[in-house]
């Protein structure tokens, strides 16, 4: 070993230094908030009977999206769970798109697509 070599801790080592409680985890704020501009992006949304939503878009255009023949197909994968009115009528928007909880959400550009050409959306 060289001159230079460590020495040790001369005496010991240092009290381990407290941690701070950990901060609840959340998305920072962004100013001014993000809103979604698109004439195709969702402004609002509205449960209707029957597995049924009212749209509203960006660019005024609304219409009805049915969504009962995917929810009760057996096809339907995921969006299988929406057959529960509960859980349908948790319906909401984000960023422009038509979400529900567990990340379900329908593809809005296409959506918009078909309300301009027929006043209704029918996934499948």
């Amino acid at each position: 070993m060289g001159a230079s070599s460590s020495t040790g801790t001369d005496g010991g080592l240092d009290a381990v230094r407290a941690r701070a409680a950990a901060e609840e985890d959340r998305a920072p704020a962004v100013a001014p908030a993000v809103v979604p501009a698109a004439p195709w992006r969702v402004r609002r949304v509205e449960v209707l009977p029957d597995f049924e939503l009212k749209v509203e878009f960006n660019d005024g255009l609304s219409g009805t999206v049915r969504m009962r023949r995917l929810v009760q197909s057996q096809e339907a994968g995921e969006f299988r769970r929406l057959a529960d009115p509960t859980l349908f009528s948790q319906v909401g928007v984000e960023l422009g798109v038509v979400t529900w909880p567990g990340g379900l959400d329908l593809a809005p550009d296409a959506m918009h697509d078909s309300i301009a050409q027929r006043g209704e959306f029918e996934p499948r």
